[in-house]
């Protein structure tokens, strides 16, 4: 199993990571609103591929 200074590591280190990378995302969100404005789209098309592909599965059974 794990000693407690490796949860104690891995909690800190959970949280320090979870910080910077809101700052960043927060820094960089004007960026991200000017070069991915349609992005949603592509997401929406992936999960609609993904699916299809399953929906193929299920109702061709062989």
């Amino acid at each position: 199993m794990f000693s407690k200074g490796q949860i104690i590591f891995g909690v800190l280190f959970f949280v320090i990571f979870a910080i910077v990378i809101a700052m960043t995302y927060k820094k960089d969100l004007k960026l991200h609103r000017m070069f991915y404005a349609g992005s949603i789209w592509i997401l929406i098309a992936f999960i609609a591929f993904i699916l299809f592909i399953v929906a193929i599965k299920f109702l061709f059974k062989v």
